[in-house]
């Protein structure tokens, strides 16, 4: 008998179990690829499990800023919910909230269905991620209708392992000045994603340098966009 359309997120809280939690923790300025491999037993056949592999894009967190407040939460909020954070963000100096959250992506996405008991099938899954030591591969357990639920709480896993060294490299920054530079808080954290993004491809770096020379900042970054330079040359 499958599982009907009243499924709470409970359920596939208490019947998803985070076998192999990923190691590595969220880009604080860029996004993150995790893969994951989640293993569920049929609800129709006995010993009879899903296999689905896939990745999760994981986007780099953004605080969350007044101007942000209203399309972050209008969604299932009510105007008074929308008010009282928005009035906290604005006179609490010192709050930091960050925005996370992810997409799958489905050209990466398989699965299999093989005629095993779920122990076994979960014995062979655990060999084979941890010998291939990658901190970005998971391993779950889940539910198998609608399985993308058990996702859910690895998202969650991999965001409360990853938001203290977030807050912290944000922090570096002077993300949470409110103006810096003459630069809001928005065009900040885009300016460290396009950092971030030139460091993993020196064919960014040349559209960097147009972004901080677009907000007349080119000179105050200079240092670091030129030791960027030197870094990908070596």
């Amino acid at each position: 008998m499958s599982i009907d359309h009243h499924i709470d997120f409970r359920y596939a809280e208490d019947n998803t179990e985070i076998l192999i939690p990923p190691s590595g923790t969220l880009e604080t300025f860029g996004n993150t690829l995790l893969r994951y491999t989640l293993i569920s037993e049929s609800m129709d056949d006995v010993d009879t499990c899903h296999i689905r592999t896939g990745r999760m894009k994981l986007q780099r967190p953004q605080i969350i800023t007044p101007s942000s407040v209203s399309s972050f939460v209008a969604e299932g909020f009510s105007p008074e919910a929308r008010a009282f954070l928005q009035h906290i963000i604005e006179t609490e100096k010192d709050i930091r909230i960050l925005r996370y959250g992810y997409t799958l992506s489905r050209e990466t996405f398989s699965e299999d269905e093989v005629r095993r008991p779920v122990k076994e099938v979960l014995e062979d899954a655990t060999k084979e991620i941890r010998g291939q030591h990658d901190p970005y591969h998971a391993l779950v357990h889940g539910i198998d209708d609608p399985w993308d639920m058990s996702l859910v709480p690895l998202f969650r896993t991999i965001v409360l392992s990853s938001v203290s060294k977030n807050l912290y490299e944000m922090t570096q920054q002077n993300l949470f000045e409110t103006k810096r530079n003459g630069l809001t808080l928005d065009v900040r954290q885009e300016i460290e994603s396009a950092f971030s993004a030139a460091m993993k491809d020196s064919s960014l770096i040349q559209p960097l340098g147009k972004l901080l020379q677009k907000y007349n900042v080119f000179e105050v970054y200079e240092e670091r966009f030129f030791s960027l330079i030197n870094r990908t040359r070596r």
